[in-house]
């Protein structure tokens, strides 16, 4: 049995919207504003162009390889090394699962403004009951997520709509701030509130047409989320002085609160639960999906690619994730491993960017969709200057972060090595 291909474009650039979109902005943008005053929009702006390389080199890989498990298949392709190929997969699941627990946690954080229950038990519950959600159907998922993703663009039109009608908008100067480097610094931390836009890549196998689809997908979540982030930030500073929206702890309820008074509180918890449970939604759907294109390449063990035969479903791999995200919750506050997955993820970044300059190189004729622009000879700059942007990125990280992530590739290296002798004896005895 195959995947069923039942997500259409708009399904898709749901999906990446939704992961994008998250509930990032909601508490990024203080610290943001507190970086680059009122020029908070050109920051915005900045982020989305460096996200656009490495979002290029993955839009001419998916429509090359529309597979699930999209950077190890990349990867493998380049480097005909499926143990590097495998760490790059194993970092990808860890990076996703980690962070569907640690989202889990902060919406159970919401959740207690309303019902006071056991953190825990909000966290474990919520993921048991979108792994089912998952487990009923692709289709499914998608639906809950299209009604998540516009209640999350709901809040944040809302704050465009309010900085329209209420806020400064024709004397604001929004090229204030508190400094040049500043606006810079900001265009590094807006950079993580584009994270999500590669993860339509993982459920390729599902989307209909894909080497079309998917790169129009990533194309416009990155289009739509570049708009969406810009126009809230001109509306937050026409609101709320920056200096305000910098120091405070909550600085979209700080904004809405402006006009709506108590209310603004309820308000964003509200959609914040929403942002969140669309977030795991979207997490869990996509490791599975990873895990069960690995073990469909034989890298993970094959019944790993059991599909259930009503459903359409991977069931092992949705059951496996769903128990290591929940084993990951009992760790109650784990700010620090979910920091590492940032730096898993600009490793993964950087194989992506690789892939793309290596393939141009090993494989020049092999047929391609789309091909990324600035090119010289054979190579285009684009993988480049993506590549050197991951390495930045990663200087930003505090060195605890680093030197967890490098032990995170450690440990798929030795499971590499305890997977591949299994695998081995199977197939002699087969």
């Amino acid at each position: 049995m195959h995947l069923r291909r039942e997500i259409s474009l708009l399904e898709a650039t749901f999906y990446g919207v939704g992961l994008i979109l998250g509930a990032g902005v909601y508490a990024l943008i203080g610290e943001a504003s507190g970086l680059a005053g009122n020029a908070l929009w050109l920051s915005f702006l900045l982020g989305a162009f460096i996200s656009c390389f490495t979002g290029l080199s993955y839009v001419e890989l998916s429509a090359m390889f529309p597979k699930e498990a999209a950077e190890y298949i990349y990867f493998k392709k380049a480097t005909g090394r499926e143990s590097l190929a495998f760490l790059i997969g194993w970092g990808e699941i860890f990076s996703e699962i980690v962070a569907a627990a640690t989202v889990a946690l902060g919406f159970a954080g919401y959740f207690k403004s309303f019902f006071d229950l056991p953190t825990l038990l909000i966290a474990v519950l919520l993921i048991l009951f979108l792994s089912i959600l998952n487990f009923c159907g692709i289709e499914e998922s998608s639906r809950f997520n299209i009604l998540f993703t516009l209640v999350e663009v709901s809040g944040l039109f809302l704050i465009v709509v309010l900085g329209v009608f209420f806020g400064n908008i024709t004397t604001t100067n929004y090229l204030e701030t508190p400094s040049t480097t500043g606006v810079f610094s900001c265009a590094a931390l807006t950079l993580f509130a584009y994270l999500g836009f590669e993860d339509v890549v993982h459920i390729s196998e599902e989307i209909e047409n894909p080497t079309k689809n998917v790169p129009k997908a990533l194309f416009l979540s990155l289009m739509v989320s570049t708009v969406l982030y810009a126009l809230v930030s001109v509306s937050v500073v026409s609101l709320v002085n920056w200096r305000d929206l910098g120091a405070s702890e909550a600085p979209l309820t700080l904004v809405i609160s402006k006009v709506l008074g108590n209310a603004a509180s309820t308000a964003l918890t509200l959609i914040a639960l929403f942002a969140t449970a669309n977030t795991v939604l979207i997490l869990l759907l996509v490791s599975s999906r990873i895990m069960y294109g690995m073990a469909d390449d034989k890298s993970l063990p094959k019944a790993l690619t059991k599909i259930h035969s009503k459903t359409g479903t991977p069931v092992l791999t949705i059951i496996a994730v769903m128990i290591l995200s929940i084993l990951f919750t009992f760790l109650g506050d784990i700010k620090i491993v979910a920091n590492v997955t940032n730096f898993v993820t600009f490793v993964v970044f950087s194989s992506v960017n690789i892939s793309c300059i290596m393939l141009r190189h090993i494989e020049p004729e092999l047929e391609r969709p789309f091909k990324t622009p600035l090119s010289i000879g054979k190579y285009s700059l684009i993988p480049f200057i993506g590549l050197l942007s991951c390495g930045f990125l990663i200087t930003q990280l505090d060195p605890l972060s680093i030197l967890l992530g490098i032990l995170i590739l450690i440990t798929g290296g030795v499971a590499y090595r305890f997977i591949k002798p299994a695998r081995s004896v199977k197939k002699n005895k087969g």
